[in-house]
């Protein structure tokens, strides 16, 4: 059972920037695909990035420029790092493996992101 524990979030004003890292458990880890979702307040969990075993990733219109998605497949551990920071990137982040976009196995108890205006 492949875990995922996430880390890396906080307080930010507006404009400023976080990095998010998803640590996963598992040998597998470098051969799967990997997204990024979050869950704002009152809202449903909506992709933010995916990224392919071999580096190639998609992003979200709402994030593009703006976020970056990455990988270090000898640490299994995958990176988002976040810039110029809007009130609505504020969410609850996770990751997890997936299939496209679709996510597949086992959610992290993700990791808090506010953005202050």
């Amino acid at each position: 059972q492949v875990q995922l524990v996430e880390s890396g979030g906080g307080l930010v004003q507006a404009g400023g920037s976080l990095r998010l890292s998803c640590a996963a458990s598992g040998s597998a880890f470098s051969i799967t695909s990997m997204g990024w979702y979050r869950q704002g307040p009152g809202k449903q969990r909506e992709l933010v990035a995916t990224i392919t075993r071999d580096g190639s990733a998609n992003y979200a219109d709402s994030v593009k420029g703006r976020f970056t998605i990455s990988r270090d497949n000898a640490k299994t551990t995958v990176y988002l790092q976040m810039n110029s920071l809007r009130p609505e990137d504020t969410a609850v982040y996770y990751c997890n493996r997936v299939v496209g976009p679709i996510p597949y196995g086992r959610w992290g108890q993700g990791t808090q992101v506010t953005v202050s205006s």
